[in-house]
Order: C-alpha cells, then sequence, then structure tokens
C-alpha cells in the first residue's frame, strides 16, 4: 500500500528538529578536519609524501563524484519511500563502518596506505549521497520560500550548534575513548560514535518527512500514465539530468559565488592560526575565535529566516558578500590591533554563515526553473551542486594559504616574536585582503549574473 498521506505546511517536528542529521554530520565531519593529519604521521607513522598521495587522490575523487550524485539520484528507479526520502535511510548505517577505518592502519607500506585511502573515498560516497538528499527534501517538503528559508534556517542552526559543542565534545570524546581503549583506536572510536550520531540523525529525518513526498510505487505509477498519455514515446521527455545546468545560466553564475564563499571560509579558518602566532603573538588566542565564531553562527543562521523574509535570498546573499569585503578590508589597516581584528572577523564569519542558510532556497528556485523549461524534476542534480563549491573551497586551501605564506617569505623554523613586518603584512594580506576581494567578486557574479529573484 503506498505510504504517503498528504501533507500540507510544515510539520512541528520539521520546523524544530530538522538538522539534527546535519548536527551529527558536523560532528562526524570535524574529527577529518582536526584530527586526520595527525592520526596519519603520529599514529599511522605515514611519511608526508604518502599522506599527501592519499588527500589528495580521495579529495579529487570526492570533488568529482560530487558533481555526479545530483544527477544519479534524479536518474536511477526511485526506491520504496521515494526517490530522496529513501537514501536517509540507505547508506547512513554504513558510514560509522567506513569511517573508522579511516583511523585505523592494517600492515605497513603500500597495502596500509591504499585501505585508508579506500576507507576515506568510500565513507565519503556513503554519507554524500543522503547528505544531497536531505538537503533536495528542502525543496520537496517546502512549497513555498518562506517554508524553505524555515527549513533551512532551522537546518542552519543544528549545524552551527555542532560546530560549537564540538569545540569541547570533540577533544573530550578522544580524551575518553584514550583512557578506555588507547589513543591508537581513540581516533576510530571517535569517528563510529560521531558518525553514528549522524546515521541516526538522518533516520529521524526520515520520519519527520513522511507524507511529503511519492513514494517509489507512486512515482513509478505516475511515470507509468505519463508515458501511456504521449501520442508516442519519443514525445515523453527524455531524462537527461545534466540538461538542468545546460539550459539555466542563472545556476552556473550562482555555483561560481558559492565557490567565492568557500575560498574565503577555508583561507580565513586556515590563516587564523598563523595571525594569533605571528602577529597577535598568543596562538590561544585561535580557540576563542573559533569558539566566538561558532557562536555566532548559531545566531545567524536563526536570524537568516527573518532577514530573507524581508529583503529576498538573492539581495540578502549580495549585500552581505559586500559587507563582508568592507569588513574585512577595514580589519586589514587595524591588523596590529588584535581585538579590533578578531571582533571584525567573527561579523566576517557571522555573515558568512548567515548566506549558507540562503543557499538551498536559491538552488531551489533553480531546480524549479530548470524543472519548467525541460518539463521533469532535477532537483537532485541541482540542489547536488551544493556541495561541490565546498570540495572545490577545501581543494584550492592548500594553494592558496601555501601561496599566501611563501608570499610572505614565511619561515617554519622562525621565532613568532622575531615575526618581521613583511612576514605580518603578508599573513595579514592573506587573512583579510585576499578575503575581500574573493568575495567581492562572488557579491559582483551574483548581482549581475543571477536573476530568478527579480523573475518571481
Amino acid at each position: 500500500m503506498p505510504e504517503k498521506k498528504e501533507r500540507n505546511g510544515l510539520s512541528t517536528s520539521l520546523k524544530r528538529f530538522f538538522g539534527v542529521g546535519d548536527f551529527g554530520f558536523t560532528l562526524m565531519s570535524n574529527i577529518d578536519t582536526f584530527y586526520a593529519t595527525y592520526f596519519f604521521t603520529n599514529i599511522a607513522k605515514f611519511s608526508l609524501g604518502v599522506i599527501t598521495v592519499m588527500t589528495t587522490i580521495s579529495a579529487v575523487v570526492d570533488a568529482i563524484l560530487s558533481c555526479l550524485y545530483g544527477p544519479f539520484l534524479n536518474k536511477i528507479k526511485p526506491k520504496k519511500w521515494g526517490r530522496y526520502r529513501s537514501w536517509l535511510i540507505l547508506t547512513p548505517w554504513m558510514v560509522p563502518f567506513l569511517y573508522a577505518m579511516q583511523f585505523i592502519k592494517i600492515g605497513n607500506g603500500l597495502a596500509a596506505a591504499i585501505f585508508v585511502t579506500a576507507a576515506m573515498i568510500t565513507s565519503r560516497i556513503a554519507w554524500n549521497i543522503p547528505f544531497i538528499a536531505n538537503i533536495s527534501m528542502i525543496n520537496i517538503a517546502g512549497k513555498t520560500p518562506e517554508e524553505r528559508m524555515t527549513l533551512s534556517s532551522t537546518r542552519m542552526v543544528w549545524t552551527s550548534l555542532a560546530s560549537v559543542v564540538y569545540s569541547y565534545a570533540g577533544p573530550a570524546a578522544v580524551s575518553v575513548f584514550a583512557a578506555w581503549i588507547g589513543e591508537k583506536n581513540s581516533y576510530a572510536a571517535t569517528a563510529f560514535a560521531f558518525s553514528a550520531l549522524m546515521a541516526a540523525g538522518f533516520y529521524a529525518h526520515f520520519n519527520m518527512f513522511k507524507g511529503y513526498e511519492m513514494t517509489g510505487e507512486e512515482e513509478l505509477c505516475q511515470m507509468d500514465r505519463q508515458a501511456k498519455t504521449a501520442e508516442t514515446a519519443k514525445d515523453a521527455p527524455k531524462v537527461r539530468a545534466l540538461d538542468a545546468i545546460r539550459c539555466n545560466p542563472h545556476l552556473l553564475w550562482l555555483f561560481l559565488s558559492c565557490i567565492t564563499k568557500y575560498i574565503v571560509l577555508f583561507l580565513v579558518n586556515g590563516l587564523a592560526i598563523y595571525y594569533f602566532t605571528y602577529i597577535s603573538k598568543n596562538a590561544a588566542l585561535l580557540t576563542t575565535f573559533v569558539f566566538a565564531a561558532n557562536l555566532l553562527g548559531v545566531v545567524a543562521s536563526y536570524v537568516s529566516k527573518f532577514i530573507v523574509a524581508r529583503f529576498t535570498a538573492k539581495k540578502t546573499v549580495v549585500c552581505s558578500y559586500f559587507l563582508m569585503a568592507v569588513i574585512a578590508t577595514g580589519a586589514f589597516f587595524a591588523y596590529s590591533q588584535t581585538w579590533v581584528v578578531m571582533a571584525a572577523m567573527c561579523a566576517v564569519m557571522f555573515i558568512l554563515v548567515l548566506t549558507n542558510a540562503c543557499d538551498p532556497e536559491l538552488f531551489s528556485n533553480c531546480a524549479a526553473y530548470s524543472g519548467k523549461k525541460l518539463g521533469y524534476d532535477v532537483t537532485g542534480t541541482v540542489m547536488g551542486l551544493l556541495t561541490v563549491p565546498i570540495k572545490i573551497g577545501i581543494v584550492s586551501r592548500g594553494i592558496l594559504i601555501s601561496a599566501c605564506l611563501a608570499l610572505a617569505q614565511f619561515n617554519s623554523d622562525l621565532d613568532p616574536s622575531m615575526a618581521t613586518p613583511q612576514l605580518q603584512r603578508g599573513i595579514s594580506m592573506g587573512f583579510m585582503i585576499i578575503p575581500a576581494v574573493v568575495i567581492l567578486i562572488g557579491a559582483i557574479i551574483l548581482a549581475f549574473g543571477y536573476k530568478l529573484d527579480q523573475e518571481r
């Protein structure tokens, strides 16, 4: 029997708790961000050359596959519980096992490196598909811009809250597991525990979305009816998911604009330690900066829906990007004043998180535009592109940070107390001016390239 019971409007559980899966997802992914390199060097004892090859291969494969998950969801036969909703429970249960293997060294030499690399690639496949399905459900359940922004805002509140919680829970979990089963196994245990929370959260999303999407049986029946009503088989539209991108110039400009934002995010986060070490001469301030920025992110996620309701998603993002550029540029002229810079860059990160909550609404507009032009649903293809700028930002992070440090003539043997004015100014350029220029480009691209808001 079809399970679907038509739902009108958003349920209370969606309004309040949509995002608990993303809460677990953020806790889980932070283990990789903060501990993977340490595990590879200090526990697994891989050489730096091997680590570079492993991480580069996994990052490039991940970036390439991220372009394909959306088309995959659109092209594949819908599963029992719906085209997108089904994936909230089909693969997340695999993630704890695959992800934990990333932090286990079996054997030595090439075999060990291949094992860990395979774990990195397969675990990301297992979590990226439900992640995109989860975002796609915003467009399925949210029938109006207001409903989609409510879901996006609530999701970002949980995501930002996870970053705050991780500041203490992440290191604490590693310490507790280290005391129980030893440091060598503590990272795998923590990765397993946090990814299990992610899987449980996505299962909660699965239940929350019941009735908002056609089941697989219902969609197949609809497809059969559409095929029968067509005069000939060739009259029925042939689903080519990638056409959703080709027919939509607004999507291209939105995509490029999002890339600039994630370049800024990873550049600021990556260079923060250098600023506090070589300019502030107090590396411990990094913890204060990260905690304050994440706490402000929770507030930004909550207020975003009210701001968008007044100004629209596009205007909010464009104005926010311009404001980020102004604040970061102003901070550069006071780069020797640590607390001024910290306050300014926290404001930049606050605004950046605010724009994150707007992205699903902007991409949803593109999904509707492409679907209308093509005559069939392309939600997965379009919403799947949300993750690609993040991957590009990660790949570009190492290149840009290395370039900034090289231009500043950075030397790791230099005592921070002896940092030259040239080094300090160079680090500040990378921490503040380059992000300002990049995000300004993003604002211009979005302002003049993406025009769907005006057409609505």
